[in-house]
């Protein structure tokens, strides 16, 4: 017998515990085991009860009797586990890895807004219930947050960064077009107060995250990621002012002086992380930095980055970094410094954003510890623990269920049998 069933025989014999009247919008979710990433213990036969998109009750087989609210409505997910709705901290989904180099100036601008609808669903289908975009021209991720949060489109939760903040020449500038073509990026500043006013700006046009460009990178021209591109005053004003306005802060950091003044600035994570040094993860851990290593997309890159348009330079930087990031994962791994999941999804196809678990895996961490670098450290470095990250009372209705167990075999969660965003099923099957 299911447990929801016998759930509502011993409610309905029990003269004291009637069932409650069914709130709008209510849901009954059960499935054979629940991850708790907070506690790391696997709850046997959950219920989960949620109303207007948000959870009110979780129980599992051995406590307290579930109320099932009457009329509510049923997702039973038999045989399958349950984890949180995952969170990416680092994609772009205006960006697509077929069109490479300069092959990207053959579409108007308005295409990679549309495109990025298609990745936006395509990453909610692959489990992806929130993700931090961390740069998009023409504030294209706000307009599509826009769009999914009026139900014109289909998406994950987007948290927008618009524009991501750079020097002038820098990795966050355009790197590509001669002077007579080139424009400079809305977002580029030369001195402290310029990137404040930056912040502001992006901030005024819908940013929720402030990303900025502390080293050079991968897939800009002239760059070396292993250099520094922002001083440390300059990286204190963005990070303050983003603060001031009470905004998260992400730095891009290749190279380990640029990873150390972004923390020494007050950025809230590093993204990338790949030349980090001892003092590096020293830091990190001492101020509590969050790092999201980008250490799945090394491969598609060499091995169908020519294909793409990917200029041999770039290819060859990637190349270099791969490695040495992989490495320097596992260190910051074994130092116990606090990881976040984040993807770089746009330089690999969306929609694969899971593959990444089975590498951080290799690379050091515990299955769980993947799994919450993906949802309750990834919640917290949004300063949205009470919204999304557990599957827990308050928090959204945004739950992934997989076939067999993800913390004995990580790659179960590559293919989720069911993706369910503020109560809703959004993707895959659901027993009738």
């Amino acid at each position: 017998m299911s447990i929801l069933p016998l759930a509502l025989a011993l409610v309905a014999a029990s003269p004291q515990e009637a069932p409650a009247a069914a709130p709008a919008d209510s849901v009954v979710i059960t499935a054979d085991r629940m991850i708790d990433v907070v506690t790391g213990k696997v709850i046997e036969r959950p219920v989960i009860v949620a109303a207007k998109g948000r959870i009110v009750s979780v129980v599992g087989e051995g406590t307290s009797r579930p109320v099932i609210p009457a009329g509510a409505r049923r997702i039973d997910l038999p045989g399958r586990t349950l984890v949180p709705g995952l969170i990416d901290m680092h994609v772009h989904l205006t960006s697509n890895p077929k069109y490479g180099g300069y092959s990207r100036y053959q579409f108007t601008d308005s295409f990679w807004t549309a495109q990025g609808v298609g990745n936006a669903e395509r990453t909610l289908r692959a489990g992806f219930t929130t993700v931090r975009n961390v740069g998009s021209d023409d504030y294209a991720d706000v307009g599509i947050k826009q769009a999914i949060e009026e139900g014109w489109v289909t998406g994950p939760r987007i948290v927008p960064a618009a524009y991501a903040l750079g020097a002038t020449g820098g990795h966050c500038d355009e790197t590509f077009l001669p002077p007579s073509y080139a424009k400079k990026s809305p977002a580029v500043g030369d001195s402290p107060e310029e990137l404040r006013r930056r912040v502001r700006e992006q901030r005024k046009y819908g940013a929720e995250i402030i990303k900025a460009c502390a080293t050079g990178g991968v897939f800009s021209r002239n760059t070396e990621p292993g250099v520094q591109q922002l001083s440390l005053d300059e990286l204190k004003a963005i990070a303050d002012e983003a603060h001031f306005w009470k905004l998260k802060a992400a730095a891009h950091a290749h190279g380990a002086d640029g990873i150390r003044a972004a923390i020494e600035a007050g950025f809230d994570t590093i993204e990338h992380v790949s030349f980090i040094d001892d003092a590096g993860i020293k830091a990190a851990k001492a101020k509590g930095t969050f790092l999201g290593f980008d250490i799945y997309n090394t491969e598609y890159t060499l091995s169908e980055g020519e294909k793409n348009g990917v200029l041999p330079e770039n290819i060859e930087k990637e190349r270099r970094v791969g490695t040495i990031q992989r490495e320097n994962f596992r260190k910051a791994a074994q130092a116990g410094a606090r990881m976040i999941f984040s993807t770089d999804a746009g330089i690999y196809p969306h929609g694969d954003n899971a593959r990444q678990f089975a590498v951080m895996v290799r690379y050091g961490l515990t299955p769980l510890q993947a799994i919450r670098a993906a949802t309750s450290n990834a919640a917290e470095a949004l300063g949205r623990s009470q919204d999304v990250g557990a599957i827990a009372v308050g928090r959204h209705a945004d739950i992934v269920a997989v076939e067999g167990d993800p913390l004995t075999d990580i790659r179960t969660l590559e293919k989720p049998v069911a993706v369910i965003k503020g109560g809703e099923v959004v993707a895959g099957a659901v027993a009738p």
